[in-house]
């Protein structure tokens, strides 16, 4: 249950795309969250889970884990957000789409209220025995879509380096996938005394990985023509704080590979003349 490779072909969820408009609106009817978490993880055997992803090297994959209305919310949501997305190329390296935290805010709440969800930060604090707090709100990569919608669409192999003063864990979910993507991963990298063990998994609608960023080697494997696929990102830190210096990276890489000029300064502009 904890880490094996999806072969199976995974049926595509097929959902009315929605105009980003009426995505707020349409959260009076979205599930409760925390009802829909706990609903999902009290059938879980969560001590046999936690340890699974200590010996896996803080990584742990389930191909069912979201609760289907959940899942069919956030369908919803990324079809609907499609408007949206801000395309990048990085030669050799990275090509595709993201949605930062600060557009789902406007656009698709629910998918806020379930990074906030106190059922879900409780039960990834048991799998991964920290104390784990939300990103601080200027952080796009709080929450974010990413889109492979185009043939090559890809993410090479790299860390989800925390810029933070702790760790920074990310919870990947599985949204839409009508596509031959894959997770190929990398376990141990950073544990000299244990052999690397690469893995590969597709994540299927409402599957979920949970990771240390700093420890996971991982990339996504290009997508072909006529295919998408779209993946949400929940990271939670240790400690929130960042050294100035730090920040400044983090905000030029987000900036050049995610999010856009635009997007990533105007949410700092704000910040200074609204400290509150």
């Amino acid at each position: 249950m904890s880490m094996h490779a999806e072969d199976d072909v995974i049926a595509p969820i097929s959902v009315e795309r929605s105009p980003a408009s009426s995505l707020a609106s349409s959260a009076v009817s979205a599930p409760n969250a925390d009802r829909a978490v706990a609903s999902r993880t009290l059938t879980f055997d969560t001590r046999r889970l936690s340890k699974d992803f200590a010996d896996q090297g803080a990584f742990l994959y389930l191909e069912d884990f979201l609760a289907p209305e959940v899942t069919a919310q956030l369908v919803q949501s990324a079809r609907g957000l499609l408007d949206e997305v801000n395309r990048n190329y990085l030669p050799g390296h990275k090509q595709g789409g993201s949605v930062s935290r600060h557009t789902i805010d406007r656009l698709a709440p629910f998918i806020a209220e379930l990074y906030r969800s106190k059922e879900l930060i409780g039960w990834l604090e048991q799998l991964s025995g920290d104390k784990l707090q939300v990103s601080p709100a200027d952080d796009p990569h709080a929450y974010a879509l990413y889109y492979y919608t185009r043939a090559g669409d890809h993410i090479g192999w790299h860390y989800d380096t925390s810029y933070y003063d702790g760790r920074r864990y990310t919870l990947l979910l599985g949204v839409i996938d009508e596509s031959s993507c894959r997770l190929d991963y990398e376990l141990h990298t950073r544990n000299p005394d244990v052999a690397d063990q690469p893995g590969s998994v597709q994540i299927p609608p409402g599957g979920l990985v949970f990771f240390d960023g700093d420890k996971l080697r991982h990339r996504i494997t290009p997508a072909g023509a006529n295919e998408m696929r779209v993946s949400l990102t929940f990271e939670y830190v240790t400690d929130p704080n960042m050294r100035p210096w730090r920040r400044f990276i983090s905000n030029m890489k987000d900036a050049i590979a995610y999010f856009g000029f635009r997007q990533v300064f105007r949410q700092m502009t704000k910040r200074r003349k609204d400290p509150a």
